[in-house]
């Protein structure tokens, strides 16, 4: 079985009928269970719950608090190629878009990894883009073999592999894995990966359960808000992290539900995705899931971070630098997307302060 037989399961669903025949005690019922099913799912996510979103905040603030505490682990990441063989039309790395590619050397990967490893991180995430012929699996295992002298915890995001791929980077490392659907809307998700590997829509799907069939410990997953009704996105973000904790109970499940930020040349037909939506679909995340991880990195702004904290996050970025290199070699213009500017250590550490939260640098050991 494939998470894609739980999509199919709704592929003649009404979703814009079910949201629009919401109730306010439809609402309200679903929020006083201590386990949702899909119907609450979607009665919460739906327009109707906004009225009730302090509510809702209320309980989801007891749940993290209870499950989470008040700690948050601090990560960033360290971009060591932007090369990429996808059309996708919203990122600013697609093979069309015009930026200056670069790829790091080994001892390159070394010096970047000392000079992140020097403001105190230890958990870190390794980007390329998505281009298996300028970064090649064993490339990819290099790289991640030198960081994890200096870093416990070593988290990819990169392009789908097969289970022997993954394993690979398991062996040389790394433990965790991120990847992002975009977009479970397969139409859209055709339209908006115009060509390339990536337009496979079921094998990027399905890479996950690669991931954690092949030894990965932890999974990031989600969908990028604004390429489609971010309500849909948003239920079976949630849906597909269930599927895998069932499957897999041993896996340590991250949610996130980032939104589009600008890039050069950037895609113009972007659905509204609002701070309220957001804090909504977050919210959403922790009702249905007290034990989840919830991740919000330096797309959103800091006081907006600070706002979803309460919400149980658990993990944030800081001091990012989406440049090839940008840790080290002051590298510009090769840039995914741009991040918000207040993303320092001293920031996030500052806001973090100042709302009763504190950070740390590491909570794993690789054994």
């Amino acid at each position: 079985m494939s998470f894609y037989d739980v999509i199919e399961k709704y592929k003649d669903f009404d979703f814009d009928r079910y949201f629009e025949q919401v109730s306010d005690n439809d609402v309200l019922r679903s929020l006083s269970k201590d386990k949702l099913n899909h119907k609450d799912l979607l009665n919460l996510l739906s327009p109707t719950a906004r009225k009730h979103l302090e509510e809702m905040a209320q309980k989801a603030s007891k749940l993290a608090l209870q499950y989470c505490g008040k700690t948050a682990t601090l990560y960033t990441p360290i971009y060591i190629a932007n090369y990429c063989e996808n059309h996708c039309v919203y990122c600013g790395y697609n093979c069309h878009s015009g930026i200056k590619r670069k790829k790091l050397s080994l001892d390159e990967i070394e010096k970047e990894g000392e000079a992140v490893a020097t403001k105190g991180f230890k958990h870190i995430i390794v980007l390329t883009g998505e281009s298996e012929t300028k970064s090649s699996i064993e490339y990819i295992g290099e790289a991640v073999g030198i960081l994890s002298k200096k870093f416990p915890s070593i988290a990819i995001e990169v392009y789908p592999m097969d289970v022997e791929g993954y394993t690979h980077l398991v062996y040389k490392g790394a433990d965790s894995l991120t990847i992002y659907q975009e977009t479970y809307d397969e139409e859209v998700y055709k339209r908006v990966h115009i060509k390339g590997p990536k337009a496979d829509y079921r094998f990027r799907l399905d890479a996950p359960e690669r991931g954690a069939m092949a030894g990965m410990r932890s999974l990031s997953i989600g969908a990028l808000l604004g390429l489609s009704d971010f309500r849909k996105d948003a239920f079976f973000s949630i849906l597909h992290g269930a599927y895998l904790k069932t499957k897999y109970p041993h896996i340590e499940l991250s949610y996130s539900a980032p939104r589009i930020r600008p890039f050069k040349g950037s895609f113009r037909d972007i659905v509204d995705v609002d701070d309220a939506s957001e804090f909504q679909i977050l919210t959403v995340m922790r009702l249905f899931d007290p034990h989840a991880a919830l991740n919000v990195s330096s797309r959103e702004s800091l006081d907006m971070r600070k706002n979803l904290m309460p919400l149980g996050v658990t993990k944030l970025s800081a001091a990012v630098s989406t440049d090839v290199g940008g840790h080290s070699q002051g590298e510009e213009n090769t840039a995914q997307f741009k991040t918000n500017d207040d993303n320092s250590i001293e920031d996030v550490a500052s806001m973090l302060k100042s709302i009763g939260y504190q950070y740390v640098f590491k909570d794993w050991v690789r054994f």
